[in-house]
């Protein structure tokens, strides 16, 4: 599991922390069971505090992606192949909803916006 820190973000490093793990587990690379690095470890990777990754851990955690148990370390909890999509689709969601601020903050029309959904969709 790779963790990208942009320094000069508007992102709370422990925001950015949290939303790449739940990426990877979204996306199948961090599975049900798999350890993830401890605190230090991964504060040391990233040259963060470790108040950071705790303050991203404990989020995960709260959230039901993760399950830390004392002297063991943190791991991918078990994640319902139906609730998984839920999550899914409220993260499509909540982009969606940027998506249409900025849309109908530049004045692009709804028509204009699905041709370039449609667009977007083909090349995929």
């Amino acid at each position: 599991m790779e963790i990208i820190i942009a320094n000069n973000s508007k992102i709370p490093l422990f925001e950015q922390i949290k939303e790449q793990i739940k990426d990877a587990i979204y996306a199948g690379t961090l599975k049900d069971g798999d350890a993830l690095p401890s605190l230090r470890q991964l504060a040391k990777d990233l040259h963060v505090s470790v108040i950071t990754t705790k303050r991203a851990y404990e989020d995960l955690e709260r959230e039901g992606f993760v399950v830390t148990t004392v002297g063991k370390g943190t791991f991918v909890g078990a994640v319902e192949p139906h609730i998984l999509r839920e999550w899914q689709l409220r993260e499509i969601e909540n982009g969606m909803e940027e998506l249409v601020r900025d849309v109908k903050k530049i004045g692009l029309s709804r028509s204009e916006c699905m041709d370039l959904f449609d667009l977007y969709w083909e090349e995929e």
